[in-house]
C-alpha cells in the first residue's frame, strides 16, 4: 500500500478491524519512510449484473425490484420476510455462479419460479400468471392441473 503522504510503498499495518458485519476491513497503517499514519478500508467486491429484457434492451439488476415481485406473489401467504430474502440471495448466488454479467429476464424468472415452487405453490402460481403472461383462465387451469399431477406423483 502506498503512503498517501510521500508515495513510499514501504508501509506496515498497525491494527486491523472488521467492519460492516465482517464484509469490510479497516486497517491503520504507518509509513516506514516518513512515519505518516493513515487508514485504509478494504471491502468485499460486489457482483453486478444486468438483465436483458424480452424487448431486447438491457437494464441493471435491481434487488429491490426482484424482491418486490416475489413479495407481491407471496402476499397473505404464511411466508416470512427472511424466507423471501433467502430466495433473492439464492437467486443472486445462482447467477454469480453462472459467471455471466448479463442474464435474460427468462433465466431470472425461471430461477424465481423454481424457488417459489419449493416454498409455496400458491405464490408460485401467482408469480407464474404474471411471468408467463396468462391470457385466460384455461392457462391457470392447465398450470394447476400440472401441479396437482406432480404433487400426486411426489406422494407415490
Amino acid at each position: 500500500m502506498k503512503c498517501s503522504q510521500c508515495g513510499s510503498e514501504d508501509t506496515k499495518v498497525l491494527e486491523s478491524r472488521l467492519a460492516n458485519e465482517g464484509r469490510n476491513i479497516r486497517r491503520r497503517r504507518a509509513c516506514r519512510f516518513c512515519d505518516y499514519r493513515f487508514t485504509t478500508h478494504e471491502k468485499e467486491e460486489s457482483f453486478v449484473f444486468h438483465v436483458k429484457k424480452k424487448a431486447g434492451h438491457v437494464e441493471p439488476y435491481l434487488r429491490e425490484k426482484a424482491l418486490r415481485s416475489i413479495q407481491i406473489a407471496c402476499q397473505k401467504r404464511p411466508i416470512k420476510t427472511e424466507q423471501l430474502d433467502f430466495v433473492v440471495a439464492y437467486l443472486e448466488k445462482q447467477i454469480q455462479d453462472l459467471g455471466e454479467r448479463v442474464v435474460t429476464s427468462r433465466q431470472l424468472g425461471d430461477l424465481i419460479m423454481e424457488r417459489l415452487h419449493e416454498l409455496d405453490l400458491v405464490a408460485y402460481v401467482r408469480f407464474a400468471s404474471v411471468y408467463k403472461d396468462f391470457k385466460d383462465p384455461n392457462e391457470f387451469y392447465t398450470t394447476l392441473k400440472a401441479l396437482a399431477r406432480q404433487e400426486k406423483e411426489d406422494r407415490v
